[in-house]
């Protein structure tokens, strides 16, 4: 409890960021905030937007959390770097989880893990929705993926039957997840399988009455329509607020990264 009214009192001053620019796949100018820790303390965090686009509710929510706890975060912007809007109701994406997306969160770790600022010992990548299926697709253990260059992974409510189907899929590094028992946009029993694989290195936290969006502060259910992809196939999921959930994630994430020592 004292934990929780501690991390809530971080969120009474937003988060001041820096627009910059980095490097991104084939050429095109990867768009990104930066949020500077004072006293960087731990792993620098990639944060990685749904298919909405950057969210910036959430979003300055984390970034206030994670740097008042010593870690630097970077929100790449995968779609307004390439002028396109919300993908959620686009079936036929051309930047999608296993391509352009995953290329741009190599690439923004490799730039993150290269600035002054940033503590050795590898990065830290995050993300929500679409982001987190990217999570689990550039957090994969992989051949062309630089070795230590992801310290932990944290997927907030990922789309894993992808993973899933691939019986070589594992984590580069210590992965936890965070999913609602109720989500109807990605279901959690995919997570439950795909975690249950390897347990030494995947920790999954299932929420019971919790939704799409949990983390989000102060935004009640709703029921979204036209949804490119949802767990029955309907274009319809709900996303909102779950207070014990959202609570338990800002504990729970930021006592995750504070477990993962900076190696020199």
């Amino acid at each position: 409890m004292y934990r929780v009214l501690g991390i809530l009192m971080l969120l009474a001053s937003p988060a001041l960021a820096d627009d910059v620019t980095l490097p991104g796949p084939g050429g095109v100018a990867l768009k990104a905030k930066l949020f500077r820790a004072e006293k960087p303390t731990g792993p620098s965090v990639i944060a990685l937007h749904g298919c909405g686009g950057p969210y910036p509710k959430r979003d300055e929510q984390w970034a206030q959390v994670l740097t008042e706890q010593g870690h630097t975060v970077l929100f790449p912007d995968s779609f307004g770097s390439r002028g396109l809007g919300s993908q959620c109701t686009v079936k036929n994406r051309t930047v999608t989880v296993s391509g352009l997306r995953r290329d741009d969160a190599i690439a923004a770790a490799k730039w993150l893990a290269a600035q002054d600022f940033t503590p050795a010992g590898g990065v830290a990548l995050m993300g929500w929705s679409n982001g987190a299926s990217v999570v689990l697709s550039a957090g994969r253990a992989a051949p062309d993926l630089p070795p230590n260059l992801f310290r932990a992974l944290v997927a907030f409510y990922p789309g894993c039957s992808t993973p899933l189907k691939n019986a070589d899929w594992k984590p580069a590094a210590p992965l936890l997840i965070l999913i609602g028992e109720d989500d109807d946009w990605t279901p959690a029993a995919p997570c439950e399988a795909l975690a249950g694989r390897t347990p030494s290195l995947v920790h999954l936290v299932t929420y019971p009455g919790a939704f799409h969006d949990f983390d989000v502060p102060d935004t009640p259910v709703r029921e979204r329509t036209g949804l490119a992809f949802t767990a029955h196939n309907n274009g319809i999921a709900h996303a909102g607020t779950n207070p014990a959930a959202r609570d338990d994630a800002l504990i729970r994430v930021t006592a995750f990264l504070e477990a993962m020592p900076v190696r020199e």
